[in-house]
């Protein structure tokens, strides 16, 4: 950590020092000095900190833009920065944020979380979690797709890991959060324009192109919010087999079109039925991460891309999903599990092929799932 983040902590973020420094704390939301709420275990709780005043809040603020070389003030008024211990921040100064600077800080796991890691946690099963593996190892395109805080970073992470260590891989982001632990991994963070230093911005869009020509085998492009995802779908439908990304949607068939929408926000003079064939012909997997209402982060869905049919319409079919069976009186946990939904993958055959130890089985629904199945037919 940076010896100016270390005294802006010390000094301008002394009221939320214990926050930070409390690994059971996941988030810190601060609307306005005098109320902070916290994430912990993936439930929001109030705060009793508070900053003295909107002057206080302000100079803490300013003091972390300027740590990282950023610029926050009234021509600037946002602020969306790495932090140097790799937490996440995002600000809103007044008058657009009515309550006082608004801020949210998204702690960095310290924990290098593994698929066994998120059986253990219910947010797989021990098939799907294989499933996943045979998919990376196979090299087939994936998209992890979910909403804020969905845990859709640590599964792009948990699935960088998986790929064999023969392989070269380029992981390029806005801001840097992917920590991959891979043995041939390089990373790449675009550059935001700076005019009081006369720095020039370096894209997203700039580093994929480096990127091409560094002889990557794969290539992970982190949240896509704009242009950028033409970027991977390009990525993933020129030879770069096995390449991921990420991206806010709600489920996989939104995750399709929201990558259309995105990749056609540009200049680009291709045309949208020809972007979203390109789009259906790139992703092979999209990996759904839902964030659930008793706290829990979970795999919705683990759905195959089939392409766009004759109505334009993306094909999706869902090989696994979560199914709730129950609900936990005394924690208020929901209880269920990721489970089979009766859908052979197209690719089935180079499992069988590559000798991997998936049996066809293993896509068959539980029969409690078929029964509920019926009923609900």
């Amino acid at each position: 950590m940076s010896t100016v983040f270390e005294s802006a902590i010390k000094n301008f973020l002394a009221p939320i020092g214990d926050l930070l420094a409390d690994d059971s704390v996941s988030e810190v939301m601060i609307n306005g000095p005098s109320e902070i709420f916290i994430e912990r275990k993936g439930l929001v709780y109030k705060s009793d900190n508070q900053f003295s005043d909107e002057e206080a809040l302000q100079s803490a603020v300013r003091a972390i833009a300027q740590s990282v070389g950023r610029v926050i003030d009234d021509d600037n008024p946002r602020l969306d920065a790495r932090l140097p211990d790799g937490s996440r921040i995002h600000a809103v100064l007044p008058p657009m944020a009515k309550m006082g600077t608004t801020v949210a800080i998204r702690k960095f796991s310290k924990d290098d979380l593994t698929l066994k890691d998120l059986i253990n946690f219910g947010s797989l099963s021990a098939d799907a979690a294989r499933f996943l593996d045979i998919c990376v190892h196979l090299g087939k395109n994936i998209l992890v797709s979910g909403g804020t805080g969905s845990g859709k970073t640590t599964m792009l992470n948990v699935l960088g890991g998986r790929i064999p260590k023969t392989q070269r891989l380029l992981v390029i982001e806005d801001a840097a959060e992917l920590q991959v632990d891979a043995e041939h991994v390089v990373y790449f963070e675009a550059r935001h324009e700076n005019k009081d230093r006369g720095i020039k911005p370096v894209s997203i869009t700039h580093l994929v192109q480096s990127a091409m020509r560094l002889r990557p085998d794969r290539i992970i492009v982190g949240e896509v919010r704009g242009v950028e995802a033409m970027d991977l779908i390009q990525v993933m439908n020129t030879g770069h087999d096995g390449s991921m990304g990420t991206v806010h949607a709600n489920n996989p068939s939104e995750a399709c079109t929201r990558l259309e929408t995105l990749a056609l926000m540009g200049d680009t003079q291709i045309p949208p039925d020809a972007v979203r064939k390109m789009v259906g012909s790139a992703l092979q997997l999209v990996v759904q991460c839902s964030r659930y209402s008793d706290g829990g982060r979970r795999t919705s869905h683990i759905s195959e891309v089939l392409g766009v049919d004759e109505f334009g319409r993306y094909i999706v079919r869902d090989i696994f999903r979560w199914m709730q069976t129950g609900k936990d009186e005394q924690t208020g946990k929901y209880i269920g599990e990721v489970v089979a939904c009766n859908y052979l993958p197209t690719f089935f055959d180079q499992i069988v092929v590559n000798k991997l130890p998936f049996p066809k089985s293993k896509f068959i629904a539980p029969e409690w799932v078929q029964k509920i199945s019926k009923k609900a037919a």
